[in-house]
């Protein structure tokens, strides 16, 4: 400060006061921290043995995946011959030559917006798998008018019942909504690689015996109940069969070393814990990557491990309420919605076109917006994809029904938190301490109908 303002102060500076002054400090804040609602509303299955095994009922009909397509030009498209096996006729076939050959029989056509692929009733001549597109499944209505049964887009496929079937006919017409490209597979050249190979022919044998038994409307086999009848008629027996070999998951793992200097720890730990801070702030960071692995790991995610019947297409691009509707219809007791905030706020926009308000579910103190009663809580860890698409999904919890649980260990040697345990690792020559921070965790999805998704959701605002 100039002498001359100096003179001219009645008081004591402010800035020199602080020299005496006790500071009011917050602890150490994080940008990063989300809501973390799947962690929070998932129920926690206590695992002891660190692996939770789903024993299911025996099924016979075999789940569709979808063959993946590369694309490297307008022109370069081909088959990945291994993903094949993503059909049910040639699921559990392993012979890489024959799948190769196969793959190779599959070349690359573009259809236009308003094109009809095929025409339901005539016979399929050909297997189709979508590279790029949007389709609609339409069939003649009760009142003899067009209906649409469904949308099928990127990586679904069709007409693979040429794989198996004598005569197959199509039981619907495929037009296209947008432009795109299909592989293209003739069900002669088929025909002609089952003539030359005795396994590929041995297996879509095996194939068709399974898909000839008597099954519920689910797939699994069938239990024998008599019903309706009278007088005393001879009473069949029957048993309920499982899965010879049923799905384990062990538990994953999130891991940091922590280090602290004891110079820190001992001297600086006032008014607040310099090791409870740093503790503090990397549980935040294990807990949110805990969350996105149960999302996202290829082995267990909830995203990459829902049945594939179990997914579905916007309608019309944008998620609607009749999005919505279809998705929730799919299962019973959906408990949540979860989907990323852009997503959401998607889905308000075409609620508002419409003239609809969009209601709240009271959740543990929280107003969460609901739709038909069930909460829709924002993850910003599903992903967007290539900017404007995203994926809304729904699920059942629990146990008792048969629905999506998080798996953790409690107990753990040390634990700082249920499946979360702190361990310590030593002071080394430079006074450094080392915490071992460990969570464990994994999900698992009991029944295929217990999580679904919507996929492909355009989340882009329109221009206006």
């Amino acid at each position: 400060m100039p002498p001359e303002q100096a003179e001219h102060r009645l008081s004591l500076d402010t800035r020199a006061a602080r020299n005496l002054a006790t500071t009011t400090k917050t602890r150490p804040q994080m940008q990063a921290i989300t809501s973390r609602w799947l962690l929070r509303m998932l129920p926690w299955v206590d695992v002891a043995g660190g692996t939770y095994r789903v024993n299911r009922r025996l099924t016979h009909a075999v789940g569709r995946g979808r063959v993946s397509v590369v694309q490297n030009g307008a022109d370069d498209v081909w088959i990945i011959s291994e993903t094949l096996t993503e059909l049910p006729a040639l699921r559990g076939f392993g012979d890489p030559d024959v799948l190769s050959a196969i793959a190779s029989t599959f070349t690359a056509r573009r259809f236009q917006a308003g094109e009809i692929l095929v025409e339901a009733g005539t016979p399929v001549t050909e297997t189709f798998v979508i590279a790029h597109g949007r389709l609609n499944r339409l069939s003649t209505g009760q009142y003899g008018g067009t209906v649409v049964l469904g949308v099928i887009a990127d990586g679904d496929q069709f007409g693979d019942e040429a794989f198996a079937q004598d005569d197959p006919r199509w039981p619907c017409s495929i037009q296209a909504t947008t432009a795109g490209t299909v592989m293209v597979s003739p069900r002669r050249e088929f025909r002609r690689l089952l003539d030359q190979s005795p396994a590929l022919r041995e297996h879509i044998q095996r194939y068709l015996e399974g898909t000839r038994k008597p099954v519920n409307k689910r797939g699994e086999a069938a239990v024998h109940v008599a019903a309706g009848h009278v007088g005393e008629p001879d009473i069949g027996g029957t048993f309920v069969d499982y899965e010879l070999n049923p799905r384990e998951y062990p538990l994953s793992v999130s891991q940091t070393v922590l280090r602290v200097h004891t110079r820190v720890a001992d001297l600086y730990n006032e008014p607040m814990n310099q090791f409870e801070e740093q503790l503090r702030l990397t549980i935040h960071e294990i807990r949110e990557r805990q969350e996105w692995e149960l999302l996202n790991n290829r082995e267990f995610g909830l995203l990459h491990n829902a049945d594939y019947g179990q997914r579905i297409n916007t309608w019309s691009g944008p998620p609607t309420p009749d999005d919505l509707d279809d998705l929730i219809s799919m299962r019973r007791k959906t408990r949540l919605l979860l989907a990323h905030p852009k997503a959401i706020a998607a889905f308000f926009r075409e609620c508002n076109k419409r003239g609809l308000t969009v209601g709240s579910a009271n959740v543990n103190g929280h107003e969460i917006p609901a739709w038909r009663g069930i909460p829709i809580f924002p993850c910003g860890k599903i992903p967007i994809t290539d900017g404007h698409t995203s994926s809304i999904v729904a699920m059942r919890t629990g146990e008792e029904d048969q629905g999506v649980v998080g798996l953790h260990q409690v107990g753990l040697p040390e634990e700082y938190e249920p499946g979360l345990n702190v361990r310590f690792m030593g002071i080394n020559r430079q006074a450094v301490m080392s915490y071992l921070v460990s969570a464990y965790y994994s999900t698992a999805i009991l029944v295929p109908d217990a999580i679904g998704i919507l996929e492909n959701a355009n989340i882009a605002a329109p221009r206006s």
